[in-house]
C-alpha cells in the first residue's frame, strides 16, 4: 500500500455549552496530540444542520467551539482550526463520495435510527448521508488518523471502506495521473489511552449531556470557579465511603464517575486515586475535587470568556485556518477530480 505523511484530522460539531465530557473526552486530547503530528482541527458546521438550527446560535457556537480549542491550548498559529463551510471541497468531495458508498453501507450506521427515530420518513437526506460528509472531512485532507470515540467508530470504518473502493474502482485512472496505487489513505482510529466516558453528575448510569434539564448534570466549560465548586458538592454519591480497589466501583455509578473524573482531571488511574483517598468519605474527597476541578477547568472557562468577547480575533482565526485548510483541500480535489476524468 502507498505510504501517506501522517496528519491528524478530527471535527467538532458546533452544538453549543459544552462541558467536562466534551474536554475530557475529546479536546484535551487535541491538544496532547498536536504536540507529535500535523493536526487540522474543524468546527463541522454542515455537520450541524443536519437538523435544524437557529443561526444566531449556531454562529455563538462555531465561536464558542474555537474558543475552547485556543482556551484549552490547541495553538492556532502551529496547527489549523477553521470552520468546515469556509471550505467548499467539503461539500464537493461529499458528493462524489456519496456516488461511491453504497444504500446498504449508510442503511447499517446505527447513528442515523437513533437521531432519526421512529419518523424516519421524516428525518432529512443530510442526516442520512452525514457519514459520507464525515468521510470527505477526513479524506480530503488524506488524514492518516482520526481521534474518535466509541459513537464514531462505525463512520470511520465507512470512511475506510469508501477511501478503499475509491482506490480499487479508479486504480488505473489513479496510477495514470500519477498518484501510485492508491489515492487515499485508510485511516486508522487513534486512540490515546483509557477513554474517559465522563457521565451525569446527577445520574452515574447516564452520559453528561447539554440537553440534560439539570445543569447541575454538568460542568461546562464556561462556568466560574463558584458554579464548579457548587456543581461538585452537589453531585450525587452514595452513602459508603470510597473503597480501597477499583473493583468496590463496579455497583457504584456516580463514585465511579467522580473518581474517574479525578483521575483524568490529575493525569492519573482510578488505582493511584483510590490509593489516595481510598477509605475516606465523599465530602473530604469531593473537596479536593472541588480545588483540582477550579484550577484545571476555571481558567479555561476564563480564558474562553475573554475570547468570546473577541469575536473579531475568532474570526480571525477561523479565516487563516480555512485559507491553510484551502491550500491542502484544492490540491487534493483538482487531482481526484482528473481521476475522475472531470475536465478542468
Amino acid at each position: 500500500m502507498a505510504q501517506f505523511a501522517e496528519r491528524v484530522f478530527s471535527g467538532v460539531q458546533p452544538t453549543g455549552n459544552l462541558h467536562l465530557g466534551n474536554y475530557l473526552g475529546a479536546i484535551v486530547k487535541f491538544v496532547e496530540l498536536q504536540r507529535t503530528h500535523d493536526c487540522i482541527y474543524c468546527v463541522v458546521d454542515l455537520h450541524a444542520i443536519t437538523v435544524p438550527q437557529n443561526p444566531l446560535e449556531l454562529k455563538a457556537s462555531i465561536r464558542e467551539v474555537t474558543a475552547a480549542f485556543i482556551a484549552s491550548g490547541v495553538d492556532p498559529s502551529q496547527h489549523i482550526i477553521f470552520n468546515q463551510s469556509q471550505v467548499a471541497e467539503h461539500a464537493e468531495l461529499a458528493w462524489v463520495f456519496n456516488c461511491v458508498a453504497r444504500m446498504g453501507w449508510l442503511n447499517r450506521m446505527t447513528q442515523f435510527k437513533e437521531k432519526a427515530g421512529k419518523d424516519r420518513e421524516n428525518a432529512s437526506v443530510g442526516l442520512y448521508a452525514y457519514p459520507c460528509l464525515m468521510a470527505a472531512d477526513i479524506l480530503l485532507y488524506r488524514a492518516t488518523h482520526v481521534p474518535v470515540g466509541e459513537d464514531q467508530k462505525q463512520h470511520l470504518e465507512l470512511a475506510r471502506d469508501i477511501a478503499q473502493k475509491f482506490n480499487l474502482d479508479y486504480a488505473a485512472s489513479i496510477a495514470a495521473n500519477g498518484h501510485g496505487e492508491a489515492f487515499f489513505p485508510l485511516p486508522e482510529p487513534l486512540i490515546q489511552g483509557p477513554a474517559t466516558r465522563v457521565m451525569s453528575l446527577r445520574d452515574g448510569a447516564k452520559k453528561m449531556s447539554k440537553s440534560d434539564p439539570s445543569d447541575y448534570s454538568r460542568i461546562n466549560l464556561s462556568d466560574d470557579a463558584d458554579a464548579i465548586a457548587q456543581k461538585v458538592r452537589k453531585a450525587k454519591t452514595d452513602p459508603e465511603p470510597l473503597p480501597s480497589d477499583v473493583e468496590g466501583l463496579a455497583k457504584r455509578p456516580e463514585a465511579d464517575n467522580l473518581v474517574g473524573i479525578y483521575a483524568a482531571l490529575n493525569g492519573e488511574t482510578k488505582p493511584e486515586v483510590l490509593k489516595t483517598f481510598g477509605g475516606a468519605n465523599f465530602s473530604a474527597f469531593k473537596s479536593a475535587l472541588v480545588d483540582l476541578a477550579v484550577a484545571k477547568i476555571g481558567p479555561i472557562g476564563a480564558e474562553m470568556k475573554r475570547l468570546k468577547d473577541d469575536a473579531a480575533y475568532i474570526d480571525g482565526v477561523l479565516t487563516d485556518g480555512a485559507a491553510r485548510a484551502k491550500l491542502i483541500a484544492r490540491e487534493n480535489m483538482a487531482a481526484v477530480k482528473d481521476i475522475l476524468g472531470f475536465v478542468r
